[in-house]
């Protein structure tokens, strides 16, 4: 059915509430959904985001809110993945620039697997407070790679904003350090489980608050999430320094950093639950959130409306149309680096192998923005003029 406008699935414990038509859900993440909705802990509604696709055990670009547990996989393996981004004071800039200054920037920030071949200064990690035995056990190696890009979807772009100045946007997470400490506490979510003999539905083990390891997730997420603002931070500084090589006047304003995959306690109709947003944005009302586009199409900053339906949240992105190895197989290179070259798109498609983050990949932003025009409003429109992919 609908209301205002708004999909709703009714057939299941709780409603499942969508900001796309539920046709436009690939299978696995609508049977996903189901399954959110009929968890005994689940509160109220599932929030469905309109870029949603199926994740490990929670679609991505969904919302969900618990009452007295809290779920690894809800969060996902990249704790604290997200986007930060900043103006300059530039209202243009020449290919030849752009161009030295993504050089450099290729240069001094490791992307894909690589790491740092030295110790970053260890003032840019986040302060260690209470139990953290992962993030103790892992705290050396992050020291190598706080300032890094990592792969798939993560990016560093260059863009020229409706407001006419130049912008940069960073979308990275928590690196091994937040793929670690998800997968630890999964399996130990999923041990509690058995050994309290739940049924628990696929990749979705939780973590009641009784449990001692409910705190220490909740420590270790934390410490997550600030090591990947720690690490955007890192990168951002080299963008800027880049930026200074070529042109030392440069100025910079209006840092923003929004996360998209983390749990947090929160007043909700009534009830303080825990909401966990896997690919979805906090919009509180007056907040302000990035919304990507892919590679070839806009990106926006927009502020939050604070509507309670979608707990105060919004899409993180485009969301994929296809599987990875699907757009590898499917899409046509040649097209693909047209479309971009057309655009004067200084971008990062070279072999078949990166197809998989080709525009043509992705869903339809200017759909995936119109079908969230009560969760947020546009500020500012960012056009791409160069990509660095992970």
């Amino acid at each position: 059915m609908h209301t205002n406008g708004r999909a709703i699935i009714e057939t299941e414990k709780l409603p499942i509430k969508l900001w796309l038509e539920e046709d436009q859900m690939e299978d696995g993440a609508l049977e996903q959904a189901r399954n959110l909705a009929n968890l005994p802990f689940a509160f109220k509604h599932i929030a469905i985001m309109p870029d949603t696709h199926q994740g490990y055990g929670m679609p991505i670009g969904a919302i969900l809110a618990t009452q007295g547990v809290i779920i690894p996989n809800a969060v996902g393996v990249d704790i604290g993945c997200g986007m930060c981004s900043l103006r300059t004071n530039l209202t243009d800039i020449a290919t030849e620039d752009l161009k030295t200054i993504m050089g450099t920037i290729r240069d001094t920030v490791p992307v894909g697997f690589n790491h740092h071949k030295t110790r970053q200064d260890e003032t840019w990690m986040p302060e260690r407070k209470g139990e953290l035995p992962i993030v103790n056990q892992e705290y050396e190696s992050a020291l190598y790679q706080v300032g890094t890009l990592g792969g798939g979807n993560h990016f560093i772009e260059i863009q020229k904003g409706s407001d006419g100045y130049i912008w940069i946007m960073i979308h990275s997470g928590s690196r091994n350090i937040g793929f670690t400490v998800a997968n630890h506490y999964n399996d130990v979510a999923k041990q509690l489980n058995k050994e309290a003999g739940k049924d628990v539905t696929q990749d979705l083990a939780y973590i009641p608050e009784s449990s001692e390891y409910f705190e220490l997730y909740r420590n270790e997420m934390n410490y997550c999430l600030e090591f990947a603002l720690a690490n955007r931070k890192l990168m951002m500084e080299r963008v800027k320094t880049a930026f200074r090589d070529v042109l030392p006047e440069v100025e910079f304003a209006d840092f923003i950093n929004k996360p998209h995959n983390f749990a947090a306690e929160e007043e909700h109709f009534g009830e303080t639950v825990i909401v966990h947003r896997k690919g979805a944005t906090r919009a509180r009302k007056g907040e302000w959130g990035m919304i990507p586009g892919s590679q070839g199409t806009r990106s926006f900053l927009v502020k939050g409306k604070g509507e309670a339906q979608s707990f105060e949240s919004c899409a993180h992105g485009a969301g994929r149309i296809m599987s990875r190895t699907k757009a590898r197989k499917t899409l046509d290179l040649k097209e693909e680096v047209k479309s971009l070259k057309d655009r004067g798109i200084l971008h990062s498609i070279r072999h078949r192998r990166d197809l998989d983050e080709a525009p043509g990949s992705y869903k339809d932003i200017d759909e995936v923005m119109r079908n969230q025009v009560d969760l947020v409003d546009v500020q500012i429109e960012l056009q791409p003029l160069a990509v660095i992919k992970g």
